[in-house]
C-alpha cells in the first residue's frame, strides 16, 4: 500500500480504529462526541496532525504545522497535540525548550490495525469481499499491472500455505 493509498484509508476509516485503545476515545466513538469531534474521536484537525506526523516520524510543532496544507496557527497545532498526547496518540520528549512528538504507534503498525478493523468491522472478515469491492468500486481504476501485481501475491500467499 503506497503512503497515498494509505493515507487516504486512515482518513476514512482511521479515526474508527486509532482510538480504540483508548476509554476516553472509546467513549466518543459511541456517541459522547463534541460537535467538534468526528467518529472515533478525532477531529479533522487532529486526523491531520497524525498524517502529518506519520509522514515526518518525530517532529516538533512547528514542523509538523510546516507540513500541513492550510495549517492553522501553531498555538492550535501545540493545543491539538496536548490533546492527542491526552488520547494516547503521540508521545513527546524534550528537546531543550522545545517538544519531539511522535506517534504511539508506529506507522506500519497502524496500518495493519486499521486494515485488520475495516476488514472486521465493514467485511466481516472477507479478504474476498475486501478485493471485490475495490476491484469493482466506480471510483477504481484498476490497472492491468495491478491486477498482474494482485495476482502475484496471491500466488505467493498459495505457496506459503496462507
Amino acid at each position: 500500500m503506497t503512503k497515498k493509498e494509505f493515507s487516504y484509508v486512515c482518513q476514512f476509516f482511521g479515526p474508527l480504529l486509532l482510538t480504540s485503545r483508548t476509554p476516553r476515545a472509546n467513549n466518543l466513538a459511541w456517541g459522547e462526541m463534541s460537535k467538534k469531534e468526528k467518529v472515533g474521536g478525532l477531529s479533522r484537525r487532529e486526523r491531520e496532525i497524525m498524517d502529518a506526523l506519520y509522514r515526518l516520524g518525530k517532529a516538533s510543532a512547528a514542523d509538523i504545522r510546516e507540513s500541513m496544507q492550510d495549517p492553522p496557527t501553531y498555538t492550535a497545532v501545540r493545543t491539538h497535540l496536548a490533546i492527542l498526547q491526552e488520547k494516547g496518540h503521540v508521545k513527546f520528549e524534550s528537546d531543550g525548550t522545545r517538544y519531539i512528538y511522535e506517534p504511539v504507534v508506529p506507522h506500519a503498525e497502524m496500518a495493519k490495525s486499521v486494515m485488520d478493523g475495516v476488514l472486521q468491522t465493514f467485511f466481516g472478515g472477507s479478504i474476498e469481499r475486501v478485493v471485490t469491492t475495490l476491484i469493482d468500486s466506480e471510483e477504481s481504476s484498476i490497472t492491468q499491472e495491478q491486477l498482474d501485481r494482485l495476482a502475484q501475491i496471491i500466488e505467493l500467499a498459495r505457496k506459503e500455505g496462507r
